[in-house]
């Protein structure tokens, strides 16, 4: 019987709080069951595996990443619109990492399909609208913005921008600069 007060909601945001405290790859169900002080046959009721925690996890993640974005999109086009979106996966991503992490976890068709993954796909391309890129070049478009963002974002919280100056924080400015230039200057399609 599960303990009272266990429900696959509290314990996914407890997966999540445990993954942005000790990261997304050490998250188990072996280790909440340690968090809740219970055993780990006491949660197979709630979740079915490691997987199936991650998943939900993940789904999590991108729920609340898509609601904050579609807030700090609203009202916004053009450059403002791009800082806003691309700020909101950075400090998401220095707020909560564990759930940054999770929110890149390779899902099946089915369930990406489902989550607010295709939110983030159709958020990206309200802000090409700003651009006047037009709709048969979203694809790569979104892939090149998707790219940029969690391209940088994944390497500073890796460290990889840590051993030379200027620091991070001040090149990140340039690169939406950059990025804004590309979009407002998008090559024609090849015919």
């Amino acid at each position: 019987m599960a303990r009272v007060g266990l429900t696959v909601e509290r314990l996914v945001r407890a997966g999540a709080d445990l993954a942005d405290e000790v990261g997304f790859d050490e998250v188990t169900v072996s280790a909440l069951a340690r968090r809740f002080d219970v055993k780990v046959a006491s949660l197979y009721s709630h979740v079915k595996s490691s997987r199936d925690l991650k998943t939900r996890i993940a789904l999590l993640a991108l729920e609340e990443l898509a609601d904050l974005v579609a807030d700090a999109l609203a009202g916004r086009a053009g450059k403002d619109a791009l800082v806003a979106f691309a700020n909101v996966y950075r400090d998401y991503a220095h707020a909560h990492p564990g759930r940054y992490a999770a929110a890149r976890l390779d899902l099946d068709p089915e369930t990406a399909a489902a989550s607010a993954g295709p939110r983030h796909t159709q958020l990206a391309a309200a802000i090409l609208r700003g651009y006047d890129i037009p709709e048969s070049e979203h694809v790569p478009a979104v892939r090149l913005l998707g790219s940029v963002v969690h391209g940088y974002v994944s390497l500073e919280a890796g460290g990889g921008f840590a051993h030379s100056a200027p620091d991070s924080a001040e090149t990140w400015p340039r690169i939406l600069d950059a990025l804004d230039a590309l979009l407002r200057n998008w090559p024609a399609a090849p015919s």
